[in-house]
């Protein structure tokens, strides 16, 4: 166990921020999976409305840098991709 008081705010904070992390991740995976499953039953007015929420999450992650910026582009390059061949 740490005797230092800023070490023991910094696990505090570390702590925090990671639970913090993994809700977001969470949030961003789920978003990720309704968007290919409206693409799969065939619906594009609801497969680009929910890519359009998905996009602006998925820059929102790049730059907290949660996600790296070429993984976004890679899911929002397929998932436009499939879009547009419906």
């Amino acid at each position: 166990m740490v005797n230092i008081k800023s070490s023991k705010k910094r696990i505090l904070q570390s702590e925090k921020k990671r639970k913090y992390n993994i809700s977001q991740r969470s949030m961003m995976k789920t978003f990720i999976k309704k968007s290919f499953l409206s693409i799969c039953s065939g619906d594009k007015k609801d497969a680009e409305y929910k890519f359009c929420l998905l996009q602006s999450i998925l820059d929102r992650q790049v730059s907290k840098g949660l996600l790296h910026k070429n993984k976004a582009a890679r899911y929002k390059s397929v998932l436009i991709s499939k879009i547009n061949l419906m």
